[in-house]
Order: C-alpha cells, then structure tokens, then sequence
C-alpha cells in the first residue's frame, strides 16, 4: 500500500509545484482586460444621469489609490464634427464609430503607480504613467455592455500627452512612444513632439527607453527557476527516501515471515498472568520388559 500511494503522490506533487512556480513568476503582473471591465462597469453605476459632453471624475474604491478614471457622453454626429478633447488625449474630427451609434462613452484611465502592474515591455522600461482610452456604446443603460468600439480614424491622428516624464538615466537615450493594443498588441513609434505621442487608435499609451536592468530582471527570473526546480528535486528526493525506506523494511518483514514459516510453530499457554510459548511434545508411554503382573 505504501508504494502505491507515494507512486500517485509523486507526479501530483510535481504538477502542483510547476504551477507555483509559473504563479511567482506571473504573480507581479495584473489582467488589464479584467481592469478595462472593472473600470467601465464601476464608472457607468457611479453617475445616475450623465449630461452629455460633460466630463465626470471617477472615485476609485481605496484599493485602486493613484489610479485616475473619467467618463463623457457624446453624441456620434458630435464626435465626428468636432472630435473630443479631454483628459491626456487630443482625439481630432473626423472618426467613426464602428458599429454605428447615436451616442457613445469614452473612459479615460491613468494607471498611476500601478502603470507597471498592468503593463510591461520586455527589455524596456516605463518613463511615464500608462494612459489610455476605450469607447463603448452609451445609447441607453439597456444596451449598455461591455464590448468596445472600434474607430475609423479618416482624419488627422490623436495625440496623447504625457505632462510627467521621468529622466531617463544615461546619454544618448532614446526614447520610443508604445502603445498597448485592445488585442493585446504592442506597438512602437518614435516620438516626433515633445512630452506627445501620436497615435490611430485606442488603447493604451506610455513611452519607454531600453531597460538598463535587463541583466538583473534575466538574474531574477533564472533565479526564480532554479530555486523552483530546486524545490522540486529536494521534494522528490524525501519521497524517493521515503519510497526506498518503504521497500526495504517490506522487503524485511517478508523475509521475516518466510522464516517464520519454515520454522517449528511453537504452542502458547498461559502461566499466572502471562502467556509463554510452549513446544509441544509427546509423551513416551512406559513398555514393560516383560509381559508378566504379579
């Protein structure tokens, strides 16, 4: 029995242990999809009635501090006149909805210091918040959900401004727009306007530099693994210990019950208040030498 449950017990212990390690090793990274539902589902139950092109503010739940959220209305004809220019974002004239509807809700975010839970660019590092912004249709609180508008950009591009950019360390540092795609998607541009990037569609913005600690995050992350697959091999070695310490005082017991097996079975009986073995035995009955009894 001993063997069976410690050959089930191995390769469970192994699986739970590979998805430990692959948790540590996602666990400083955060959904922004789950973000992005959260945001636009918090921010429509938090104004009753809403005026059209009227920018609202956001409060966040305290979990959330440092993370700035905002909502308008806007008529579709409106948005295509006259384009919208709120928050960190310049949208221009001239952009279409897609579906078509007559009204539309644009959500603004800054992730603040929580830039770098959401997102991240291998081997670059963020020298600004992450700003973004997604449309929703806003016709009516019955056809509200959570599916994001696509736009047709037929105009001049928008321009997202970043008031706050961290210096980079070290000469000769380029810096590069990115923007973070609803498809997940991550795209690069050179930044052409100061404190300004220039974009053709929603999502997500902030501008990076090559990272300076790439070596450090590569150290990490192998540091991570090895201490992981260590942890692994120490747990199956106490198994294999246990295993092996399992066969062999088995292995003993029944050497020990063959031996018994072969031996003289011996007869207990009791004497006072304990019983002791006892070898059976015959009795020699007397024979007379001769056959004659007075």
């Amino acid at each position: 029995m001993g063997y069976k449950k410690s050959r089930y017990i191995i390769p469970v212990v192994f699986y739970v242990l590979l998805l430990l390690l692959q948790l540590v090793l996602a666990m400083d990274r955060y959904n922004p999809d789950s973000l992005n539902v959260f945001v636009h589902d918090y921010a429509y139950n938090a104004i009753v009635k809403p005026h059209t092109g009227t920018l609202y503010n956001i409060s966040l739940p305290a979990n959330f501090s440092g993370m700035e959220v905002s909502i308008v209305q806007l008529r579709s004809r409106n948005f295509w006149t006259i384009g919208a220019n709120f928050s960190s974002f310049q949208i221009p004239p001239r952009i279409v909805p897609m579906p078509l509807v007559k009204r539309l809700a644009i959500v603004y975010q800054n992730l603040g210091n929580w830039s770098n839970y959401y997102y991240s660019v291998p081997n670059y590092t963020l020298v600004t918040s992450v700003v973004g912004f997604m449309t929703y249709n806003a016709w009516n609180s019955s056809t509200r959900d959570n599916a994001v508008l696509q736009l047709s950009i037929m105009g001049d591009p928008i321009l997202v401004h970043f008031p706050r950019i961290s210096e980079p360390k070290g000469e000769n540092v380029t810096m590069k727009c990115v923007r973070f795609g609803t498809d997940g998607s991550v795209e690069f541009s050179n930044m052409t306007l100061p404190n300004a990037c220039i974009a053709r569609g929603q999502g997500h913005f902030s501008i990076v530099v090559p990272s300076s600690s790439e070596k450090k995050q590569r150290f990490w992350k192998w540091w991570v693994v090895g201490f992981g697959v260590g942890l692994v091999g120490l747990v199956l070695g106490c198994l294999g210990g246990l295993l092996i310490y399992k066969l062999v005082k088995m292995k003993r017991l029944g050497e020990m019950e063959k031996q018994s097996e072969k031996s003289e079975a011996l007869e207990t009986r009791w004497i006072g208040m304990s019983k002791m073995p006892s070898a059976s035995g015959i009795r020699t009955q007397p024979v007379l030498e001769n056959d004659y009894v007075p």
